[in-house]
């Protein structure tokens, strides 16, 4: 049949198109099955990054605890118990369990922790323990330095205290004994010597060193530009020089401080000479020193609610005031009292 004859204007025949489709067997693999596959693997791997993370972050405590929580063993809960399963069966999130504990020592059993806070960490103690006995060792061998030296009269001048921050040796003035020039920062022959062989016994123990320097309470007269803030850290920075001149390094040096008279030795009188002191404190071993309160030695509290007590510090300073900046012990009186408007003021002793 011949094409029929497609006029001027007329538009162009479109083409049509057919389109089969066969439907095959492998539209399967394009399924969501993988995804719980993948999503299992993504799981699994968040785990172990987890796992690797909390290995390196934690200390072996932390992972004791992390493994005992983990540990499949079956426990017999007990009513009456912390965490128990009654309505309202436990005391409370802080209460004693019953179940029995091995402390966190011992093999791979599980560890039930005494009470909510977990197991006190013994290590501390053990530190302080062997810290003490260090301690002791040392004062023998400083008792008998000083007696092979011939320095066996100025074992009275040194003190041992143990304290908070370790075992403090105190270097004493008394009336018959200055352990520096008057009002100055140098020290004398003997207690040059004197603290030289305190750094023989301190080298045997690497632990770190404070040096304290304290005054009386007297203040210096007025228009001196020392005062005992000065004196007390000045002298308290010739100790440490002397004691790094007998073999201290510098690095075990914590801190140099003065204190001036805010740390008295005789706390009923600011002005005994035995408040005139150093203090060389040989600090616990990293780990072991005290941390709470109620491990600080009485006489350190005592110290320090004395030196704090508001009266006390009131009544001082109101003395200085009547006594025109004298600072004279209770009773005291002037034997040649100047005119209105004008003061006298003795020097530091």
């Amino acid at each position: 049949m011949a094409e029929k004859k497609r006029g001027q204007n007329e538009p162009e025949p479109r083409p049509i198109i057919v389109k089969k489709i066969i439907v095959d067997g492998h539209g399967g693999h394009h399924g969501g099955a993988w995804k719980v596959a993948y999503a299992d693997f993504v799981t699994a791997m968040m785990a172990f990054f987890l796992l690797m993370w909390l290995l390196g972050a934690t200390t072996e405590k932390q992972r004791k605890a992390l493994a005992d929580y983990f540990t499949p063993t079956l426990v017999e809960l007990k009513m009456a118990s912390a965490g128990s399963t009654g309505m309202f069966g436990g005391d409370s999130l802080m209460a004693k369990e019953n179940y029995p504990t091995t402390g966190g020592q011992g093999n791979m059993s599980i560890t039930i922790p005494r009470d909510a806070t977990g197991t006190k960490d013994q290590g501390g103690k053990a530190m302080r323990a062997a810290d003490r006995q260090k301690f002791e060792s040392i004062k023998k061998e400083l008792e008998a330095r000083m007696d092979r030296k011939g320095l066996a009269k100025l074992r009275k001048n040194v003190r041992f205290t143990e304290t908070r921050e370790g075992l403090r040796i105190d270097l004493i003035d008394e009336a018959d004994f200055a352990m520096f020039a008057m009002g100055t920062d140098r020290l004398v022959p003997q207690a040059r010597a004197l603290i030289g062989e305190v750094a023989s016994a301190l080298q045997t123990m690497p632990n770190p060193l404070i040096v304290r320097g304290h005054t009386d309470g007297l203040p210096y007269a007025a228009g001196r530009t020392m005062n005992n803030w000065r004196l007390s850290s000045a002298r308290a920075e010739s100790t440490r020089q002397a004691l790094s001149d007998n073999g201290i390094v510098n690095g075990r040096f914590a801190r140099i401080e003065g204190v001036a008279d805010r740390e008295p030795y005789v706390k009923d009188d600011a002005y005994d000479p035995r408040n005139r002191r150093m203090s060389i404190i040989l600090g616990w071993t990293r780990g072991g020193k005290a941390t709470d309160d109620e491990e600080m030695d009485e006489e350190t509290k005592a110290a320090i609610a004395a030196r704090d007590d508001p009266a006390r510090v009131a009544r001082r300073e109101a003395q200085k005031i009547d006594m025109g900046g004298t600072g004279l012990p209770t009773g005291a009186a002037l034997i040649n009292p100047t005119a209105p408007g004008t003061s006298t003021k003795p020097g530091k002793h």
